[in-house]
């Protein structure tokens, strides 16, 4: 991400302006648990998302239209957390979110119909969708006054905590009940809560000098000529076209294996978690990348490897080429999304990056309900074949984007 280290200048919210490396670091290992344990309660979920729809009874449209609360709730969050860190700061929205989402975790295996659970998943999407804009607000401001690409670290952070909570959850899978599982999870949210909440709540959120400056900080790129707008959504598109490949698998990766590849359950639960894992390598690698390629040809592989990845995971006869083929789609999506959220970044500044990530998260959220209502019309497999189709577009959009104004000091090839 060194498109989002073009800031000049830094200061810090609170007394003293105190921006001593010690405490930036601090900051940094507090924010990089909170997006761990997104990914973590996150992929909790979903690897349970068979179980529950056994126990509600419900079809594949209308797990799809269940799944839509989770969208819904967190669309609307989504455009009211910007208000609420503005009015109380990004790190105490990132708490109480987080706290939030822990508890309504533990609701889904109370449900037994599919309305009943599009009811909860609001709940559960509205903290979801908090925490997601609160955190990346938070650590985009650290990124601008630490002037260092570790923006990759803190998605790597999500993507291992997402790794982890999926493998948990496919070694329980067989002799715990989905209530039972997701309690726990509550548990272990709040306690991770209550161990690395105090410290953002003890300090103010870093705010670079331009960002200061305008206390709207709002996610829309408000100020921007015509164009720069346009190209700020044209890089919010490829988010979104990437991060509806992670919904997708998230939600019905685990779905496919058991029920058209005829996995075991715990073996169905490790395709998300092979995902996550090489999403988390990928982007553990994604600075390197970068520095060497430049972004568009890194975004242009990436979208090129992950459609052909795709294509092997949906329509693979068996499980373990399956299972390839979403380590395979795992790679390749892995530096998309911050390399879009960058370049919108490097135009318009944290407005470009939330107004992106916005999209982004829209994408991941929307992407498993359409996956749904395909899989009625078509199968799962077919349906799955979109997040290749549209993989294979953020290819095609970021090569057609690749002359896009970006700061040439912090671009290498893109």
């Amino acid at each position: 991400m060194p498109l989002l280290n073009k800031t000049r200048t830094a200061v810090l919210q609170g007394p003293g302006g105190n921006t001593a490396p010690p405490s930036l670091s601090r900051l940094r290992t507090a924010l990089t648990v909170f997006f761990a344990l997104d990914g973590f309660l996150f992929a909790g979920w979903v690897v349970r998302i068979p179980a529950i729809k056994e126990q509600t009874g419900s079809s594949a449209s209308d797990l799809g239209l269940a799944l839509l609360g989770v969208s819904a709730g967190a669309v609307v969050t989504m455009t009211l957390t910007g208000r609420l860190c503005r009015r109380y700061g990004s790190h105490p929205v990132t708490v109480v979110s987080g706290a939030l989402m822990s508890l309504s975790i533990a609701l889904p295996p109370l449900t037994h119909s599919a309305l009943v659970l599009g009811l909860v998943l609001l709940a559960f999407g509205a903290a979801y969708g908090g925490i997601n804009v609160a955190m990346n607000s938070a650590a985009v401001d650290l990124v601008a006054v630490m002037r260092r690409p570790v923006m990759p670290s803190f998605h790597a952070a999500f993507s291992l905590g997402g790794m982890i909570g999926a493998g948990l959850g496919g070694l329980v899978a067989g002799g715990l009940s989905p209530s039972a599982h997701l309690i726990s999870l509550t548990a272990i949210g709040l306690l991770v809560t209550a161990a690395a909440g105090p410290f953002l709540l003890r300090h103010p959120a870093p705010v670079a000098a331009h960002a200061a400056k305008d206390p709207a900080r709002d996610p829309a790129p408000r100020g921007l000529g015509g164009r720069s707008r346009r190209i700020v959504i044209l890089f919010g598109v490829i988010a979104l076209c990437t991060a509806y490949g992670e919904g997708a698998m998230a939600d019905w990766g685990a779905l496919h294996l058991e029920q058209d590849l005829h996995a075991h359950a715990g073996v169905a639960a490790a395709g998300y978690s092979l995902f996550a894992l090489a999403m988390t390598a990928g982007r553990l690698t994604g600075t390197a990348l970068l520095e060497r390629f430049g972004q568009t040809r890194t975004l242009v592989a990436g979208g090129s490897t992950a459609a052909a990845g795709m294509l092997l995971g949906s329509l693979a006869p068996t499980a373990w080429l399956a299972l390839l083929g979403f380590a395979v789609t795992g790679l390749g999506l892995a530096n998309i999304f911050p390399v879009a959220v960058a370049r919108a970044g490097a135009l318009a500044g944290p407005g470009g990056v939330a107004a992106a990530s916005t999209l982004g998260y829209g994408g991941m959220l929307l992407g498993p309900p359409a996956i749904g209502f395909l899989a009625d019309w078509f199968s799962l497999p077919v349906a799955l074949t979109t997040v290749a189709v549209l993989a294979g577009g953020a290819a095609l959009i970021g090569y057609t984007a690749r002359k896009a104004s970006v700061p040439a000091s912090v671009s290498k090839g893109g």
